[in-house]
């Protein structure tokens, strides 16, 4: 088979100023000629309000594209949960990513719901399925999880409570991601769990990423990277060597689909998905 012959789905994250949202336009505009199944959309960074999220699903929307709404339960109550879920079906979004989300700082744990799964079943229990559900997954361990298992388990338990399919954090070692989904099937978890793609653009920032979200860069990349210093060309053609052979590794491994953290970028995806379709599996 000649090709990338697979679904394919896209996250962004709500612009914060009208620039930001022009140039997040313009680099949509490009990643629909990649027919995405659907593009999701982040909670701000560091606990920002709905209110962007909602208008960039709208906008997505509006442009003819199935969105995803991330749903963030931290500090709810089972009422704006409610409300929240009435305005998204409204929109006519069919699809949802319910997370815990992270506490804003100086945030006591409050709401009515402590973990994704108890968001899950409340969505469920609430709306039966106007809703496909994807929940987060961790090949490399969530960075608050007790041990191995205990996130094993919680995943399997967000599983269980209603979510359709999943869509894991990023990595860069295949072995994580299979060795997870076997292990996850193992516990009785037999729904797609799709690889989350970051392509690799900037060292800086990928280093930081992954410093606070417990992504492990392996040390050759990490040494490659730190290595070429300022220079950016390089890092940008390290770094799509690097993620296309990922990608490689997981297609012909079987991957159900693959998601990519385009970073409100066009150029990175698509440069990934063009080096893929000119490979032969």
């Amino acid at each position: 088979m000649s090709g990338l012959n697979l679904p394919i789905s896209l996250e962004f994250f709500p612009p914060k100023t009208p620039e930001g949202d022009e140039k997040l336009r313009g680099a949509r505009e490009k990643l629909y000629s990649l027919k995405p199944e659907f593009c999701s959309v982040t909670y701000g960074a560091g606990g920002s309000t709905q209110e962007g999220t909602f208008a960039t699903v709208g906008a997505i929307q509006a442009e003819g594209v199935a969105a995803a709404s991330h749903f963030s339960c931290i500090g709810a109550s089972k009422a704006s949960v409610r409300e929240e879920l009435a305005t998204l079906k409204a929109m006519g979004v069919k699809r949802l990513v319910a997370l815990r989300g992270d506490l804003p700082s100086g945030y006591g744990a409050g709401g009515e719901f402590h973990y994704a799964s108890d968001l899950v079943s409340f969505i469920r229990a609430e709306t039966g399925d106007d809703f496909h559900i994807e929940v987060a997954a961790y090949p490399e361990i969530h960075p608050q999880a007790k041990s191995p298992a205990a996130d094993l388990q919680a995943f399997a338990t967000k599983v269980k409570a209603g979510a359709d399919s999943a869509i894991t954090q990023y990595f860069y070692n295949s072995d994580a991601y299979f060795r997870f989904v076997d292990d996850a099937y193992k516990l009785g978890v037999d729904v797609p769990v799709v690889p989350g793609i970051m392509p690799i653009t900037s060292s800086s920032q990928l280093l930081r990423f992954s410093d606070a979200c417990g992504a492990e860069i392996p040390r050759w990349i990490r040494l490659r990277l730190q290595a070429y210093g300022d220079d950016v060309e390089s890092i940008k053609a390290f770094g799509l060597d690097v993620v296309s052979d990922l990608c490689e590794q997981l297609v012909n491994g079987g991957v159900p689909a693959i998601h990519f953290y385009t970073m409100n970028q066009s150029a990175p995806t698509l440069a990934i998905v063009q080096r893929l379709n000119s490979l032969t599996y």
